[in-house]
């Protein structure tokens, strides 16, 4: 399988459909859309922060990754649903962990809505440690950082 590629301005609007696929399941749930799926992909793109992994054409993952003071943050982490269950999300986590530590960074940072219980659960699975909780535009986040 390939490894995870800088996404192409020509991609912006199959990115915005892989991550709305993606998190379409947390709507019923949050009662209105997740913040990634609002997000402006071009915008990402052209600033370098989107990543995809294509097989055959096809796009089934994403990330976005934004620099930090101290960290890279992994804004968004998105499987297409038919890839999910696949090992597709743990490749792309330790891909994002290499990039940090190409980076220079010794820390990686995530936060996701703690309504989405299956990701709450599944980020200390892969080495994270919750550091914190809040609110953050109208979402209640429970934010988790692992050292790289």
């Amino acid at each position: 399988m390939n490894e995870p590629r800088r996404a192409r301005p020509g991609e912006a609007e199959a990115l915005r459909a892989l991550v709305r696929a993606a998190y379409a399941k947390y709507i019923p749930r949050l009662g209105r859309e997740p913040a990634p799926m609002l997000d402006d992909y071009a915008a990402r793109i052209a600033a370098g922060e989107a990543w995809v992994l294509e097989e055959d054409g096809a796009l089934l993952g994403a990330l976005i990754l934004e620099d930090e003071p101290g960290a890279l943050l992994l804004y968004n982490i998105a499987i297409a649903p038919e890839a999910q269950g696949k090992g597709i999300g743990r490749r792309l986590i330790t891909f994002t962990e290499a990039e940090a530590r190409r980076r220079g960074y010794a820390r990686l940072r995530l936060y996701t809505n703690e309504k989405m219980v299956e990701n709450v659960a599944m980020y200390p699975r892969l080495g994270f440690t919750e550091t914190h909780r809040g609110s953050e535009a109208g979402h209640r986040r429970v934010y988790f950082e692992k050292r790289v």
